[in-house]
């Protein structure tokens, strides 16, 4: 590893604990030139949109140790503690309490060596009484007119579920500030292509990504850069799915 990379990564990972570089240098060098060199240059992301996909596909794969690394390095590149608190929050819905509560806990001790002063400023907009109808016109707004539909006409033993991802899923979290509904969208996306399994919810969150204007290149690029912390058959996936998608949008306009 040259000078100038080694002086790189230890200002971007500085507060890091790793012996890695003791015991295992030459696999530092390779995923730290691939995940941050080349993979970077190769970016159409801001750095905080990198960032937070990369946060959010650790989440899904359940990286605790890189996301530990990672969310040291997106605090020392200045990105708002809150989009990722956020990140973190929205997780829940997709991942499951039992999936991110050890996360928010870690994510807490690192923001607290950074100086970041918790708890951090509610960014809630919705109360008990609002939460379903907030998150069904989100719902609405995103994915279309048939998300009331379902409300009313889908299966009488899903109506828990689907009132939920109204009031819970989107009226709990993506009603939420600190995150605008283009990085909200992104970061499902990561979510959902990292844990794997999860196709057709895939497709339809590529759909929801285009719709909020998150194109196919973006896409592409998000799964680029989230591509050395999730390995190659994940990404393919998940790059079929957004040909698939898009080639269909395609054809009905």
């Amino acid at each position: 590893m040259n000078r100038e990379m080694l002086e790189k990564l230890t200002k971007l990972f500085d507060g890091a604990d790793s012996r890695l570089q003791e015991t295992d240098p030459e696999w530092v060098e390779i995923t730290a030139h691939f995940s941050q060199c080349e993979t970077v240059s190769a970016s159409r992301l801001t750095e905080k949109e990198r960032a937070l996909c990369i946060l959010s596909a650790l989440l899904g794969c359940q990286g605790m140790g890189e996301f530990r690394n990672m969310l040291h390095a997106a605090l020392n590149e200045g990105v708002d503690p809150i989009a990722i608190r956020e990140v973190i929050y929205q997780a829940t819905a997709y991942l499951g309490i039992g999936r991110t509560h050890d996360f928010l806990i870690a994510a807490n001790e690192i923001m607290e060596l950074h100086g970041v002063k918790l708890p951090l400023a509610s960014q809630g907009t919705t109360d008990e009484s609002t939460r379903f109808e907030a998150g069904l016109a989100k719902q609405v707004a995103l994915f279309g007119p048939g998300m009331e539909k379902v409300q009313t006409d889908g299966p009488a033993l899903r109506r828990n579920v689907n009132r939920w991802l109204a009031d819970n899923c989107f009226g709990d979290y993506y009603t939420r500030i600190g995150l605008n509904d283009q990085e909200r969208e992104m970061i499902t996306f990561c979510f959902l292509l990292a844990q794997g399994g999860c196709e057709n919810q895939l497709r339809g969150h590529a759909a929801g990504n285009f719709g909020v204007g998150n194109d196919k290149e973006k896409l592409y690029s998000v799964v680029e850069q989230c591509m050395p912390y999730i390995g190659y058959p994940r990404t393919l996936n998940a790059m079929n799915i957004i040909d698939e998608v898009a080639a269909r949008m395609e054809s009905q306009k």
